[in-house]
């Protein structure tokens, strides 16, 4: 074996859904990581790993769907599955000839489910050496193991029994079904940390765990040893919920072999903080089935409104609060109850209309910060990729759980977009987004596109924030909707009022040409100096007139992307519909 690259990290998510946030956030500390070893000459690598071992869960997908939402992150893969999106390659076996014990096609295979045969000949050698065996307890048996620890109140550990006949078990290999168990040695195990510590388990953390499963596949704790050591990996960095597993995974590392009797590695850990919700509850996918579960029951709902969930299903998931329905039918079903889920996916802040640079900068802060000041004093927060991979390391990384502060991410994207992007840039970034997830839109406002736009930037928080604010320009001239207290400060109020005004100033709305904002705003202050009045004393009637409310984009902005014909159409309306009645 050669030496391996002094920093090697990797990613090896579970393909049974969308990318959860906190797992976003372990696979840019990976990244970073990796980048600042790699710019400082260390030969840094991100190895990205598809753990799709269970195959009653796992969907291609679903994978694809995780380097997609990766690739939008701006997380980029050294070694891992190709994926070419936007013209632009990511992932391959980038490193090749036997490097790590691997073959000319390099470290890969980079899915579990393509490496059976490695797994196999590790098996072997563990069962061959006398430190796994063979285990044929039924279901029902480990459950009568655990009902019999649990009434001499004490924890389940299973081990191999005193009177075990190996060779009889090794014969009954051949015809029965059959996991795999590590002989798990009875020593304390230390797990040196880079973010706890040392933290050290005694025998009664583990047992004999399983390694292989009835269907011949390699659990978790027996893959992820073997491929991080074959690729190379020097820092495992993972969420702090799988401290528990890593004496298992230091165990496996310290009994296996190579084919030339070299030892296996044991990598560097960093067990990152938890990431809970502003409630102190663990940030979950069952926050979505949670709010919705909510909505259903505040509807007193009894029978499925929507396709794919039945009565029955419906009624078991409003009852089991650990209960989650699919994608589809729980989208559906939080659409028909009018209830906005929790974004907690990295598609679902993709959809919501973040910007991924402002995600990546705020999960950073999810337990780590750079530890300097801005210039205006205060801790520095707002940052770019390039700068986190200067700065990474673990030194930083805190203990304790972080709160997610929705509120904080939602002023960080307003910001970048109000303050960060120059109008062409929105429009840019606007329209590739609504091509994703509002395609219509684009169509409605035609040659109005670039102007509406501009007109919402100011006031957006987030890229889907931007369409409502527009829906008076959607809207029929004779459906706009009037809002009563509009009505009453816009129209009614003052003297002269703000009908009068509107009245008097309608024959100059439809002589304005060229009808463009800046026009439109000067015809306006015109008339308002000639009738001795403020600008906002028109400009308030005009805007209910227009848009049936008081908060809009501005007011030159707001006509023009109306249209000469629709304002004259609307402000003829407001006269007729919104006059006070005779007495």
């Amino acid at each position: 074996m050669t030496d391996p690259s002094p920093v090697i990290t990797r990613f090896a998510p579970s393909p049974t859904g969308h990318l959860h946030i906190g797992g976003a956030r372990t696979a840019l500390f990976c990244w970073a990581f990796a980048q600042r070893a790699q710019r400082e000459g260390g030969g840094g690598r991100f190895v990205l790993r598809v753990e799709d071992t269970d195959r009653a869960r796992s969907s291609e997908d679903a994978a694809k769907g995780i380097l997609e939402d990766l690739a939008w992150l701006g997380i980029d893969w050294d070694d891992g599955p190709e994926l070419l999106l936007r013209d632009k390659q990511r992932g391959g076996t980038q490193r090749g000839d036997k490097q790590l014990g691997g073959d000319a096609r390099g470290v890969g295979p980079f899915y579990q489910a393509q490496r059976l045969d490695t797994y196999i000949r590790f098996f072997a050698q563990l069962v061959e050496r006398g430190l796994a065996y063979p285990a044929f307890d039924t279901p029902e048996e480990l459950n009568a193991m655990r009902q019999a620890a649990q009434a001499e109140k004490r924890t389940f550990r299973y081990a191999q029994a005193p009177d075990y006949d190996r060779d009889a078990a090794l014969a009954r290999m051949q015809a029965e079904p059959h996991v795999l168990r590590l002989k798990m040695p009875a020593d304390p195990i230390t797990v040196h940390d880079e973010i706890l510590g040392e933290v050290t388990f005694t025998d009664e953390h583990t047992d004999d765990f399983v390694i292989r499963k009835i269907d011949g596949f390699p659990t978790y704790h027996f893959a992820v040893v073997i491929d991080d050591e074959l690729m190379g990996v020097t820092h495992v960095v993972r969420g702090q919920e799988h401290l528990n597993n890593t004496p298992k995974h230091v165990a496996l590392q310290t009994l296996l072999r190579h084919d030339d009797g070299s030892a296996f590695r044991v990598p560097s850990y960093a067990h990152v903080p938890l990431i809970f919700n502003p409630d102190g509850s663990k940030m979950s996918k069952r926050d979505k089935d949670k709010a919705a579960r909510e909505a259903a029951k505040a509807a007193d709902l009894s029978a499925s409104p929507v396709e794919g969930l039945t009565d029955a299903a419906l009624a078991k998931w409003m009852k089991d609060k650990k209960a989650q329905l699919d994608t589809a039918p729980l989208a559906a079903l939080a659409e028909h109850l009018r209830v906005d889920l929790p974004a907690i996916e990295v598609a679902d802040f993709k959809a919501a209309g973040y910007l991924p640079e402002v995600v990546c900068n705020f999960i950073a802060l999810l337990g780590w910060n750079p530890g300097e000041k801005a210039d205006d004093g205060k801790d520095l927060e707002r940052f770019d990729a390039d700068y986190l991979c200067s700065k990474f390391s673990f030194g930083r990384v805190g203990s304790s759980a972080s709160k997610f502060d929705r509120e904080k991410l939602s002023s960080f994207n307003a910001h970048t977009i109000q303050h960060e992007l120059s109008d062409t840039e929105f429009v840019t970034l606007w329209r590739a987004w609504l091509a994703e997830f509002e395609p219509g839109l684009i169509d409605q406002l035609g040659d109005r596109f670039e102007l509406a736009a501009k007109a919402t930037r100011p006031r957006t928080r987030t890229l889907r924030d931007a369409i409502e604010p527009l829906r008076f320009v959607l809207t029929p001239d004779d459906a706009i909707v009037y809002d009563e207290k509009a009505v009453a400060k816009g129209l009614l109020k003052g003297d002269p009022s703000g009908l009068a005004l509107l009245e008097a100033f309608a024959p100059t709305l439809a002589q304005i040409d060229p009808y463009t904002p800046e026009a439109i705003e000067d015809a306006v202050k015109a008339f308002a100096e000639s009738r001795g009045v403020g600008m906002g004393k028109l400009a308030a009637p005009l805007r209910v007139a227009i848009t049936g409310t008081n908060v809009r984009p501005p007011l030159g902005e707001t006509l023009a992307l109306v249209g000469r014909d629709g304002v004259s159409a609307r402000v003829a309306r407001a006269l007729a519909e919104c006059a006070p009645a005779a007495s």
